[in-house]
């Protein structure tokens, strides 16, 4: 494990966003290509409705209940708990707010309908935080940061079974990932402003 954090340690953001990529690109042909033989039409369908309130009201509101969290864990916690060892400030520091915006959505459609909408859907809440936290295999080394993806994980589950909308789940996971990566882009440019 430690292996392989460091070797993540020792690339350039160019390879880490590469690999980032190209993971997310093989995630999202694996929940395409399982999707036609998992599901009919109305069935698939029934995964991405669309209700306006409950994306306000469940998507936003458990983005800004999470985001809480972790920005306090931040502020009040050791620092080394939450550090990734700079994976994801290789992964967002340097880009323009427009990538970040896609970036964020790719992972956040990719991953909630992989997990959520299949893993969770054909094989249970619990298969499918398992699966999304070992994913994050980063944080294995790192108790606080493994067991954080996996309250997440267990979070958006339940939130996607008492909303039955992966426009819920997608919302909320991509509203995390876009903040905190645009936490990590201003607060690089304010630290280089400052020198």
């Amino acid at each position: 494990m430690r292996r392989q954090s460091e070797q993540i340690r020792q690339m350039t953001d160019r390879e880490v966003l590469f690999h980032l990529y190209l993971t997310q690109g093989l995630l999202l042909a694996v929940a395409g290509g399982l999707s036609p033989f998992l599901f009919d039409w109305a069935g698939w369908r029934r995964l991405w409705q669309f209700h306006l309130t409950d994306v306000l009201l469940y998507g936003v509101g458990a983005a800004a209940l999470v985001l809480a969290v972790d920005f306090l864990a931040m502020r009040y916690l050791p620092r080394d708990w939450h550090d990734d060892g700079g994976v994801n400030e290789k992964i967002f520091r340097s880009r323009s707010i427009p990538h970040l915006f896609f970036l964020c959505g790719l992972i956040a459609v990719t991953e909630e309908w992989l997990f959520r909408g299949i893993v969770q859907t054909h094989w249970g809440l619990w298969a499918a935080s398992v699966i999304f936290a070992a994913l994050h295999i980063r944080y294995l080394e790192k108790w606080f940061l493994f067991f954080m993806v996996m309250v997440l994980s267990l979070f958006l589950g339940v939130l996607y079974e008492q909303t039955n909308s992966l426009w819920v789940t997608v919302t909320a996971h991509f509203l995390i990932d876009f903040v905190l990566a645009l936490h990590i882009r201003l607060n690089r440019k304010t630290e280089e402003e400052r020198e």
